[in-house]
């Protein structure tokens, strides 16, 4: 079969769409032939090495959606021909709040989606929702799936409060904004341009301020009138332009480090505010069935900005790292 194939760490352009085995089911499994991938940053710094428990050679990607081709030995419950869209991680375990030291992500250190099909675990799919095309459904998953644990498990969002999203543009922001709306949060963005401010805008935020403006700090709690909650990927640079805004009991939950690690903290800002600090990463197989449903039952679709097909997968790659603006980038198969 055809697959995105990694094979060395000197980054992004020496990946390589190459034929590999074709994967047979074993016990408890499912094959999936693949109809549509998606392109996440994440397989940026796996292509440079930056990532814990590098495995290769491997195929790329960890957002799939397709048709069950063939079961494995003791599967019940589903069947050849069922159209489902991929849980993105293997073995979470019991605990909701965190995963388990087993944990991995599909496309490193398991084969990925950016293929012609893939072996799962029968329990990670979950049939594809209503009215979604294949490149909807395969560009909800990860950014989806880490929106949704971050706002609705971890953070707790209710209708009716204040949501600031930093960074709105990316797969995990843009999800979080609409989920947001949808659920009836009054919702606020930051932005690198106003063209990515206008189109939040267009999704149903209600005001949005540019982060490379360094006077947004001035303008953040009149824009929101305070803030309850915080979604947040980057907060080196945000953190401190924001925190004095928030209210009492307000949770801000950060799901990356895309701008640096380190970002200092004033504890007097946190506790006598009553706030909390939480860290949030992908989500757990309860979370993608419960983000699943909310996208159908409010009709919710990813924004794409490009689609590739397989045979330009790495093309895809390197338009996401070098032209990306708007939403996903994705593959079909």
């Amino acid at each position: 079969m055809k697959a995105l194939l990694l094979e060395t760490t000197d980054g992004p352009e020496a990946v390589r769409v190459a034929d590999v085995a074709t994967p047979e089911p074993q016990a408890g499994e499912v094959r999936v032939a693949i109809k549509a991938a998606s392109i996440n940053h994440r397989e940026m710094w796996i292509a440079r090495g930056l990532y814990p428990g590098m495995v290769m050679p491997c195929t790329m990607g960890c957002d799939g959606a397709g048709v069950i081709d063939s079961l494995g030995d003791g599967v019940s419950g589903v069947a050849v021909g069922d159209e489902v869209v991929i849980y993105p991680g293997r073995d979470w375990g019991a605990n909701r709040h965190a995963p388990q030291a087993a944990f991995g992500l599909l496309g490193m250190p398991h084969a990925g989606t950016i293929a012609e099909y893939i072996c799962v675990p029968a329990e990670n799919v979950v049939p594809k929702p209503r009215g979604m095309s294949w490149e909807e459904a395969a560009a909800t998953v990860l950014t989806g799936l880490t929106a949704w644990r971050a706002l609705m498990f971890k953070g707790q969002l209710q209708p009716g409060e204040t949501l600031l999203i930093s960074g709105v543009g990316g797969g995990v922001a843009t999800f979080g904004l609409a989920f947001a709306v949808a659920h009836g949060a009054k919702v606020y963005v930051t932005g690198e341009n106003q063209d990515v401010l206008d189109r939040a805008m267009e999704m149903g935020a209600l005001g949005g301020l540019l982060y490379t403006d360094p006077e947004w700090r001035k303008q953040v709690g009149k824009l929101t009138g305070g803030i309850d909650v915080v979604l947040d990927g980057a907060p080196a640079p945000s953190y401190a332009n924001y925190v004095r805004a928030i209210n009492p009991g307000a949770r801000i939950v950060i799901y990356g480090s895309t701008a640096g690690d380190k970002f200092e903290v004033t504890a007097t800002g946190i506790f006598l505010k009553s706030a909390s600090i939480v860290g949030s990463q992908v989500g757990d197989p309860q979370d993608f069935r419960d983000m699943l449903a909310f996208v159908e039952k409010h009709g919710i679709r990813p924004v794409i900005e490009k689609t590739f097909p397989l045979a330009d997968a790495r093309e895809a790659l390197l338009y996401l790292e070098q032209q990306h603006k708007f939403g996903k980038v994705v593959v079909s198969v």
